[in-house]
């Protein structure tokens, strides 16, 4: 009894989405919502947000180790230069998504992304500067809180589609936003809501 007592106090309370699924529940309490700042891993995420447009997120998770030998690590130099046989080989992938629109898309958001760098030094600080470089921390009790978009998305959205990026809609990039932790959607009860702070 005593034992059952104390396993029970052990379980840490997590956001309701993950549950039932080790491989979300690994990416829930060790990488959603994490401030990220690495050059590819912002790619990366963008990337994937994309392909992840009218599917589900645990979808996109279950091919990322496929996606990340398909689009070479998520290199966006390499992607950039990327040809239509490459293209094609791609779309041949049965261990990614395939969707001739999301691919095509990837290919010019490595070449929008290389841009943005060049014209704000990094693609890190261009996308901060969204949230003046720090989270935005929400203090949501249930899921059904939780927006799908917000005008801060839409905001960002506009201003990407202006600088030749593709596919990445208000929804996308609200969903980018809790991905890469510029802002922070766990809930208040889960473990992870107060682990998540800045750290750069």
């Amino acid at each position: 009894m005593l034992f059952l007592y104390l396993s029970i106090m052990v379980l840490k309370i997590k956001c309701g989405w993950c549950k039932g699924d080790a491989l979300y529940e690994k990416y829930h309490d060790s990488e959603w919502g994490v401030p990220l700042f690495d050059e590819q891993q912002l790619f990366e995420f963008l990337t994937l947000e994309t392909f992840q447009a009218g599917l589900s997120w645990i979808t996109v998770l279950r091919k990322r180790e496929e996606f990340r030998k398909a689009f070479d690590q998520f290199d966006y130099h390499k992607i950039a230069t990327y040809s239509h046989t490459k293209e094609k080989e791609l779309l041949n992938n049965s261990g990614i998504i395939r969707n001739r629109l999301k691919i095509s898309a990837t290919i010019n958001n490595a070449k929008a992304f290389i841009n943005i760098q060049k014209l704000h030094g990094s693609f890190s600080d261009y996308i901060w500067r969204f949230v003046a470089g720090k989270p935005i921390t929400n203090s949501h009790k249930s899921s059904n809180e939780i927006p799908s978009t917000t005008p801060l998305a839409e905001t960002i959205s506009k201003n990407l589609k202006q600088n030749g990026f593709k596919f990445i809609g208000p929804t996308v990039i609200y969903a980018y936003m809790q991905a890469t932790g510029m802002v922070n959607d766990h809930l208040i009860d889960c473990f992870r809501y107060k682990e998540v702070g800045l750290k750069r």
